[in-house]
């Protein structure tokens, strides 16, 4: 997380809304070599004390959790490039502004009697933002089919301790000059959904 207290400031409960939104992030683990990372899709549940996924059984990590292990998940939110002739003021510097939470915690295999109820309730949340379409569910597949996935993949859980998240967006500005770097970053800019990152900047 950044170190500078003002781009830390934001409320547990919009750390919590923008992860549950994103529901997918890089899942990371120590080694004596270097970090195992994986590419998740996961699913928050209620009072967001853990979040549940799966892994490939050949994921290297899955071969690290014959025990619980430490890890963290990060969740991505929107970034963009930051001229700093888009401030009108002088002797600025570039930067990169971005949205970024951390999910803390303690990852364990859970039974595989635990992985359907998993990859039901993963599709139904995503299935549920694709309204009107009708939902896809795991019935739809021959138990065949469905047994021969199944084998392939392992369910886990992310036990939560900490939730930490930085929304860098020029609070370090005045409202001028990071107003006026949002309608350029809008207009011009370079990044990831850097629509949404200006509309934040404009509410910092």
């Amino acid at each position: 997380m950044h170190p500078n207290p003002i781009f830390r400031a934001e409320a547990r409960a919009r750390h919590i809304e923008l992860v549950r939104r994103r529901a997918f992030g890089v899942l990371a683990l120590s080694t004596d070599a270097a970090p195992l990372l994986s590419h998740v899709p996961f699913l928050l549940n209620e009072d967001a004390t853990w979040a549940d996924l799966h892994l490939v059984r050949s994921n290297p990590i899955v071969r690290v959790l014959k025990q619980p292990c430490p890890a963290r998940i990060a969740v991505s939110g929107p970034d963009g490039y930051i001229s700093p002739d888009w401030y009108g003021i002088d002797d600025q510097v570039p930067t990169w502004n971005y949205v970024a939470v951390h999910l803390t915690g303690t990852l364990e295999r859970l039974p595989s009697d635990e992985l359907r109820d998993i990859l039901d309730r993963q599709a139904a949340d995503f299935e549920s933002r694709l309204l009107p379409k009708p939902p896809w569910l795991t019935s739809k597949m021959t138990q065949d089919a469905l047994d021969r996935m199944m084998r392939m993949i392992v369910p886990c859980r992310l036990r939560i301790t900490d939730i930490d998240g930085t929304w860098k967006l020029n609070q370090n500005k005045s409202d001028d000059a990071r107003k006026s770097a949002a309608d350029h970053l809008q207009a011009t800019g370079i990044g990831s959904e850097v629509a949404q990152l200006a509309a934040l900047m404009r509410q910092a």
